[in-house]
């Protein structure tokens, strides 16, 4: 058979196989692309606290357990063999075991050291996960509020093109001169530098919470808003936690542990004891005899005639009189630094109201009406301009009160707050 009479017939089964294949491909459902979910708040801090500064913390925590567990272990005793002389008949041999006897409260002044210093990991894991649940909380409003700041500048930037345009088409009909124009110009000009500036500090922001709860910074999507600012917590109410968190904790339980140490450098003033116990063997003067054996009993006590731990436990005891003074030190500058940011929170949280309340709308409407005037020919360009600043000058104080209020609430949160990922 020819071979060109079969290729009518195989061009339509080739057709039909790119169909099919096509109809297959055109099937397949299409790739779906993951899409990071909201991240609230309380997930960021949680993830946070997940991070190695405090899993690092969190294994002094256990190292510190462990070692307390080892402090209260009784010394081991001590096995000893003796032979003395090389001659038989002559020569005898001891085998002895001996016990030190701690004396004086060494093991409770040791097991105290070592659960004050315990408590002290637990402390620094403690204050280390406050500090960082008070970063975040900075952070993430932070990035809110750089948001809003480049929507801001983006919606400046609109306005300021749509003041050109209306600046061009006055040109050009022969209302106003051309300088109004390049004003114009000039003023879309700082809006773009603007837009650029606040998309710079998106991206800072973004990557510094993103350092803290373990994420790439385009992929943190948030889910929040920064105006809502709570009421500022009752100031007495703050001061008595102030008493037992942060750096008034950290203080008293170094004290503690000074004080533990100090207890262990007393106790170590007293000499211990060290009990004997064995069995002696001398060779009898003719082989065939057994040697006579003899129990063996002592007891020996150092003589404490020329150190008697007196530096140590002078150095231990200054130590405690520092550690005493730290604490007052922290208690006192807690309270200033938690007033101060009880202080700036109010003021900020205030001022951000008042321009949301008052400032802004009035603004608004004298830049909407100035602009409408404008257009109308009843005022100047430079007017214009003038109420756009003004309008915007007081979203941007806004946006700058917010920012200082979430700071000094970050800061209250360190000071006073809680360690838990709570929001």
């Amino acid at each position: 058979m020819d071979p060109r009479s079969m290729r009518p017939a195989r061009m339509p089964a080739a057709f039909l196989f790119a169909f099919l294949v096509a109809g297959g491909v055109a099937a397949q459902p299409a790739p779906t692309v993951a899409v990071a979910a909201p991240l609230t708040l309380a997930d960021a801090i949680r993830r946070a606290l997940e991070q190695p500064a405090v899993r690092a913390a969190a294994h002094e925590v256990a190292a510190s357990d462990a070692a307390a567990g080892q402090a209260g272990n009784y010394p081991n005793p001590a096995l000893s063999w003796l032979r003395e002389g090389q001659q038989a008949g002559t020569r005898s041999t001891t085998v002895q075991i001996s016990q030190p006897i701690e004396l004086g409260g060494k093991r409770q002044a040791r097991i105290a050291l070592a659960r004050s210093e315990a408590d002290l990991a637990r402390g620094e894991l403690a204050l280390r996960r406050r500090a960082i649940r008070a970063d975040v909380i900075a952070a993430w409003y932070t990035v809110l509020v750089a948001q809003d700041s480049h929507a801001l500048a983006r919606e400046l930037a609109g306005l300021a093109q749509r003041s050109v345009d209306v600046a061009a088409r006055r040109v050009a009909t022969g209302k106003v001169s051309p300088i109004d124009e390049t004003r114009a110009r000039l003023g879309a000009v700082d809006a773009a530098t603007e837009l650029t500036r606040t998309r710079a500090e998106l991206d800072v922001a973004r990557a510094r919470l993103g350092a803290l709860v373990g994420a790439a910074p385009p992929s943190i999507a948030l889910d929040g808003a920064a105006d809502a600012l709570p009421e500022p917590p009752p100031r007495p109410a703050l001061q008595a936690r102030v008493a037992g968190s942060g750096a008034v904790a950290r203080a008293r339980s170094r004290l503690a542990a000074q004080e533990a140490q100090a207890g262990v450098e007393r106790a170590a003033r007293i000499p211990d004891l060290t009990i004997t116990l064995g069995s002696q063997r001398e060779d009898a003067p003719e082989l065939r005899t057994p040697g006579r054996r003899q129990a063996v009993f002592g007891i020996s006590v150092p003589l404490p005639l020329f150190d008697r731990n007196e530096g140590r436990l002078a150095a231990a005891l200054r130590r405690t009189d520092k550690a005493r003074d730290e604490l007052a030190a922290a208690e006192r500058a807690a309270g200033a630094d938690l007033d101060a940011a009880w202080t700036r929170y109010a003021a900020a949280r205030e001022e951000a109201t008042l321009l949301q309340r008052d400032a802004i709308p009035h603004a608004y409407s004298a830049w909407t009406l100035t602009l409408r005037g404008f257009e109308a020919g009843k005022f100047g360009f430079l007017d214009v301009l003038d109420a756009q600043r003004t309008w915007f000058q007081a979203r941007v104080r806004r946006a700058g009160a917010l920012l200082a209020a979430w700071r000094a609430y970050a800061d209250i949160e360190r000071l006073a707050g809680a360690d838990a990922p709570s929001e």
